[in-house]
């Protein structure tokens, strides 16, 4: 690795513009904003539906700027930051892999720079100030039945999911029914990541909604007088962390929420940072087109006045096979014909590219062992019948060298005069609208089903005058529907909404389809159980 000042200097940053943490990593402070305008264009990664084998859509994303750095183009990557959860569960790390990963990987993946852990205190910090209102205020005020805020950590826990606190006696609170999210689902981190300046994020974390009255009132964390604090713990996270790739690229990784159960972006500050200090941003959005991307542009390009010039969408030739009916014990084996029966998949993602009026290249990311013939027949697909640029991407082994022709592909594709994006909805479309604008165009659901919880929680909005807000609906990565058994392109099915919450200070509902749980559980073998320390090395790290 290069000193993390020399990375700076590619961006044109001195060293007065850094907080170092040790010599390979550092934030960047805000009024680097103040004196560099954006100038770049952005470029979004995305995938199609992912599946156990896995896509690579963040090794893509590195290989493919550390491609247009061969091309001796300004480059700089924009990320997600890892979570502990999946990190030491079953997906592993996020930091990339072979020769197209950002560094140092252990301290990413692991505790970085801290700000999962201040996200985490942060968001404790209210639950903790809203028990210790109710417990010196007595039952008058709040209800502790109408508690809707809950504890977070970053780790996969399934017996927090619901718990009950305050036993043991007067001394020990009001006992109540509770529960833990994990830290990439708490508002703090979609607030972190939607933020543009600290007032922006006292401002969101006044209008945080934590439980309400008796009497029906609302209670924020204004009312408990914890926005102050809570913004005095976020105060370094909310600075964009430089890091750099195996081959010197600039990368800002900041923020991490999950596609499935939150809005799946890094962080407005650390894009509008990558634009304003390169000519090409590039970044990526979580899980599939149908989660992460729709998100990117319904929320944050919405809310933060950012298009695209260019969208990436990866796919495989395992997770074709996965989508034609292959078991993952068999994906290995050459199946031309399932890759073909997984090609509506692919479809389904390239249409919804295209309504947001987006121009799509599709990356077929190349693994050790895919076959010839079965690249061939999705080069053909995508040329021939979808009539869209199409390139294999080889970054896993060969680093940048393997991305020239995706880089290739896209600053051509780029170079076309662009469209502003449409988004799928109005924000000012009626709630059940926006649900079915968004299920419709890009699930492919036929209905919109609504238990007698989500029906409430719909009235509950409305009173609260919280119907203009955009929709971060919560839905399963694992298929375009709402039930992660149906995979390639299901059709003529409805998906159920059995819950919306609201999330007044990131400024978006979250509507819960299916059993999507907002705390996932550790796999029978959790990666943790392969992670040690050997001397000073850790080792077994996905």
């Amino acid at each position: 690795m290069k000193p993390i000042i020399e990375i700076a200097e590619l961006l044109g940053l001195s060293e007065s513009d850094l907080i170092p943490y040790g010599s390979d990593k550092a934030k960047l402070r805000l009024d680097i904003l103040k004196n560099n305008p954006p100038r770049g264009k952005l470029i979004l990664v995305s995938a199609i539906t992912p599946t156990p084998a896995g896509e690579g859509k963040t090794t893509t994303t590195i290989g493919l700027g550390q491609a247009m750095a061969r091309l001796n183009k300004s480059v700089c990557l924009a990320l997600r930051e890892p979570s502990l959860g999946p990190c030491l569960g079953m997906k592993g790390g996020a930091t990339g892999g072979g020769l197209s990963q950002i560094l140092p990987r252990e301290d990413i993946n692991l505790h970085f720079t801290g700000d999962f852990h201040a996200v985490t205190a942060a968001h404790n910090l209210l639950s903790a100030m809203l028990d210790n209102r109710i417990y010196h205020e007595g039952l008058s005020g709040i209800d502790p039945r109408r508690i809707i805020w809950r504890r977070v950590m970053d780790m996969n826990d399934r017996a927090l999911r619901n718990i009950v606190i305050g036993l043991g006696g007067v001394l020990q609170g009001v006992p109540r029914e509770s529960g833990f999210d994990i830290t990439a689902a708490s508002e703090i981190m979609a607030i972190l990541c939607l933020a543009e300046s600290y007032a922006d994020l006292k401002s969101r974390l006044d209008r945080i909604l934590v439980a309400f009255t008796y009497r029906g009132e609302p209670v924020t964390a204004k009312c408990l007088n914890a926005s102050g604090a809570m913004a005095a713990l976020l105060k370094d996270a909310l600075l964009p962390n430089l890091v750099q790739s195996m081959e010197g690229v600039p990368a800002l990784v900041h923020g991490g929420p999950f596609a499935n159960i939150a809005h799946g972006c890094n962080s407005i500050l650390a894009t509008k940072m990558a634009l304003a200090l390169s000519d090409w941003a590039i970044t990526e959005a979580g899980f599939g087109f149908d989660l992460g991307a729709e998100k990117f542009f319904d929320i944050k390009c919405k809310g933060a006045g950012l298009d695209t010039s260019v969208v990436v969408l990866v796919a495989t030739c395992r997770a074709l096979k996965s989508h034609g009916g292959i078991e993952k014990a068999d994906l290995e084996k050459i199946n031309p014909d399932a890759v073909k029966r997984g090609l509506p998949n692919l479809d389904r993602h390239v249409e919804n590219i295209k309504q947001f009026c987006e121009p799509p290249v599709v990356c077929l990311n190349r693994f050790l062992g895919d076959d010839p013939e079965e690249i061939a027949v999705v080069r053909k697909h995508c040329e021939e019948k979808l009539e869209v640029p199409f390139a294999v991407s080889n970054v896993f082994e060969e680093g940048g060298k393997g991305g020239l022709e995706l880089a290739e592909k896209v600053l051509l594709h780029a170079e076309k005069e662009p469209q502003p994006f449409r988004p799928l909805y109005d924000w000012n479309d009626d709630v059940k609208t926006k649900i079915w604008k968004v299920a419709s165009k890009m699930y492919g659901a036929d209905e919109i089903k609504y238990t007698q919880k989500a029906e409430r929680d719909l009235k509950s909005i409305e009173q609260l005058g919280y119907q203009n807000l955009p929709v971060c609906i919560a839905k399963t990565p694992a298929s375009l529907s709402d039930n992660p058994k149906l995979r390639g392109r299901p059709e003529h099915f409805n998906v159920t909404v059995r819950e919306i919450l609201i999330a007044a200070g990131a400024g978006f509902l979250i509507p819960l389809t299916g059993d999507i749980l907002r705390m996932p559980g550790l796999p029978k073998m959790p990666q943790a159980e392969k992670i040690d320390l050997s001397g000073n090395d850790i080792t077994g790290l996905k």
